[in-house]
């Protein structure tokens, strides 16, 4: 039996199921040829699903988050690692 309280951190979550999907899209888009971030970049700020390859389910993975947790997300990722 476990004597310690486990924390559960909702950010970290958040920000491993965008990490998570953000990388099969990519791959998935770069493995068909296109530039995936053109592509991801088009859905994002659209919200055009057609910008994403439904290879390896990459559209419905990426449509499973919501593109303001993305948008937030890829910018707290990015003010950390420029400090």
């Amino acid at each position: 039996m476990r004597d310690k309280t486990s924390l559960f951190s909702v950010q970290e979550l958040d920000t491993k199921v965008v990490r998570d999907a953000l990388t099969e899209a990519f791959d998935a888009l770069e493995e068909r040829g296109y530039n995936p971030t053109n592509q991801i970049v088009g859905y994002l700020i659209s919200g055009d699903p057609g910008y994403i390859s439904s290879y390896k389910d990459a559209r419905n993975k990426i449509q499973e988050v919501d593109r303001a947790k993305i948008v937030e997300i890829l910018l707290t990722e990015f003010h950390k690692n420029n400090k």
